[in-house]
């Protein structure tokens, strides 16, 4: 991977440790709406896409914008007052700011709203660490790849000369679909069987093992 220019990571489940926190807040919003409230292991598989696309596949909404819109604005005012801890990874905010000091340039590609990613980036203090970032509401959801050529287009750079983090298989599919070298990492959402899926260059367990492949 020596040609690469630019890290382009996920948030949830990569660099912040905020499945619980999704978890209970989805869980939160179904209580809301008077349905069934799905299992920790059910929304596991929807986190990472933007939120409206998350709500209509776990609930089986459909095109029902009244219920999918129900569903987001609970979810959001859930995860505005919920306590369930979410704290950045241990590791993960030495890692951004050694790559980022050797000159490697780094983006966030998340399914989190632009509002969302704009309140943690300022939260942990690592907003000057990113060249640039795209939310779910800025590009159409994962696995789409547009956020991806959208923060390829803005740099000038090519697919080859990045490389996508993240936790989940809609990160790897994402990166695959425009043959974008991709590096999974097994401690957040997906397991390594199903990232590999996706022939990421390597699936990596710790930020240590992460570290040293760029």
């Amino acid at each position: 991977m020596q040609d690469i220019r630019l890290a382009i990571f996920d948030w949830d489940g990569t660099l912040m440790d905020s499945v619980g926190r999704i978890v209970a807040c989805v869980q939160g919003a179904a209580s809301d709406c008077e349905l069934a409230v799905p299992a920790p292991a059910q929304i596991r598989q929807i986190i990472g896409l933007s939120l409206d696309v998350a709500m209509s596949r776990l609930f089986g909404c459909g095109d029902d914008e009244r219920q999918i819109t129900a569903l987001t604005d609970r979810y959001r005012h859930h995860y505005l007052h919920d306590v369930t801890p979410s704290p950045l990874f241990v590791g993960a905010e030495a890692l951004l700011r050694g790559w980022h000091a050797q000159g490697l340039l780094l983006a966030v590609a998340t399914g989190k709203s632009r509002r969302g990613l704009d309140r943690v980036l300022d939260e942990t203090g690592l907003r000057p660490l990113f060249i640039t970032s795209r939310g779910a509401d800025e590009a159409r959801s994962k696995p789409d790849p547009l956020m991806l050529e959208q923060i390829l287009a803005e740099l000038g750079l090519l697919p080859r000369q990045a490389v996508m983090i993240g936790d989940s298989v809609h990160d790897m599919a994402m990166a695959e679909a425009i043959a974008m070298p991709r590096i999974g990492v097994s401690w957040g959402v997906d397991n390594r069987d199903v990232l590999s899926r996706h022939r990421p260059s390597a699936v990596v367990d710790t930020m240590a093992a992460l570290q040293q492949l760029l």
